[in-house]
Order: structure tokens, then sequence, then C-alpha cells
């Protein structure tokens, strides 16, 4: 049996996933959605990042570990600890009021900024109980409470380490191609990349394998398929990644 809740400190979590099909880095968002009980119109009617309060008998990973599983059903995803949020007023929006009232928790409460990467095929929206969705991130939708300050932040740190550690491929499927590695690159950094120049130096990277496959079911000509070896990447680049694109 679990301990009580830490009342005013709590986890919040960014979850990343790239979709191959539409070349976007998305983000997963949960509906916040509350109605008054006389005239049944809706009085807070957004979207928000999934998050709930620590517990007493938990490290702040293992708290962030739990609310990615209820959410998705997985673990052992990357994710990394990047900011806390604790500005008194956070949570003084109209609607963040009329909500925290009916939830009845702290309005001042600190939150501890997780962010994951994960493959957008392993999450199941369809039968999610907490209507999650996918959300481009330049397409973001009404977010509640200071949740579109989080993501972004998460977004900005992403970007960065990107560049320094090859953490693109968690949110890669196992079997990829070259021009999807280009894609997540160009879609991560708002930026165009030269198409020859990057491809050649991908293809030489000891950590990238080609497989005896190619890609099935496309139209166009089937791109030979590779997939990311992180023992490899670790025992000989892990100190000298970065990547010049």
């Amino acid at each position: 049996m679990k301990n009580n809740l830490i009342q005013n400190l709590s986890v919040d979590c960014v979850v990343f996933g790239f979709d191959t099909n539409t070349k976007s880095l998305n983000v997963l968002l949960i509906k916040r959605f509350l109605a008054d009980e006389k005239t049944n119109s809706p009085l807070v009617d957004d979207y928000v990042l999934t998050g709930y309060h620590v517990y007493e008998n938990e490290s702040l990973d293992d708290s962030a570990t739990r609310v990615l599983k209820e959410l998705t059903g997985l673990t052992g995803q990357y994710k990394k600890q990047f900011k806390a949020f604790g500005d008194p007023d956070r949570l003084n929006n109209e609607k963040d009021l009329i909500w925290v009232e009916n939830q009845k928790f702290n309005v001042r409460t600190v939150t501890i900024a997780y962010y994951f990467l994960l493959k957008t095929e392993d999450v199941d929206v369809t039968n999610n109980t907490y209507q999650a969705k996918w959300h481009p991130i330049n397409q973001l939708p009404k977010i509640g409470f200071d949740h579109k300050q989080i993501i972004l932040e998460a977004y900005e740190d992403l970007k960065t380490k990107c560049l320094s550690e090859p953490i693109i491929f968690e949110l890669l499927p196992d079997k990829f191609t070259i021009n999807d590695v280009q894609d997540l690159y160009e879609s991560i950094l708002n930026i165009e990349i030269d198409n020859r120049n990057f491809r050649r130096k991908v293809i030489n990277k000891k950590y990238i394998i080609p497989l005896d496959e190619k890609q099935v079911g496309v139209s166009k000509r089937p791109a030979q398929l590779y997939m990311f070896s992180k023992d490899i990447y670790q025992k000989i680049y892990q100190k000298s990644y970065l990547i010049n694109i």
C-alpha cells in the first residue's frame, strides 16, 4: 500500500514522439474537461501534460516512471529530469483555479519536470482512458496550467541534447531509413539539412548498422533499412558523439 501523497509536490511529464509519416515531432497530451453540474456547460476544456503528486515513499524518478506507465503502459523509456517549476502564481489562472478546487489539491504546488522519448506506435491512443492525443510541437492546442512553458523548455533542452548524444534513436522505429534520421533532425531543429552531406556522415557512423532489408509497402523505390547499436556507440563513440549538421 502506498504512503500518503506529498500535497504540494508533483511531477509533470513531457512525452515526445516522432511520426515518420507526417515527419512531425509530437507531444502526448491528455484531455482536461470539467462541466458545470447544473447547466452541463463546459467550465474547463483544454489539454495538459500527464502528471501527479509524488508519494512519500517514492523517489522523483520513480514517480515520473509511474506516471508514464499509467498513461502509456510503458516502462524503461528514455527520461530526463530537466527543471523545477515553482512560481507561486503558476496555477492561478481562472480555469486552473476552478480545476484545483474541484480536484482539491494545493494551489501552491511545485512540479519537477521530466521529458520522455518514445516511439509513437508503442502508444495506444485509441483505447486510452485519459483521452491522450498526439499534437505537433508547432501546433499545440489550448493548454492548461503552465504546461505550455514546460513543454517549450523541454523542447529547447531536447534540441541541445540531440546534438551531443544519440537520443534521437529513442524516437525512431527499431529499423529506420537514413531519410527517417534526417527528417527527425530537421523536425527537432526546425532546419533544412543538405541531403547528400548528411547521408554520408550518418552512413559512416559505425553504430548505424545496415540491415539486409529494405522498406516494404511503399509506392516509391524501397530504401535501405538500418538499426542503431547502443553497444557499439557506448564502446567507441560515447565521448565524441557531437554531430556536425
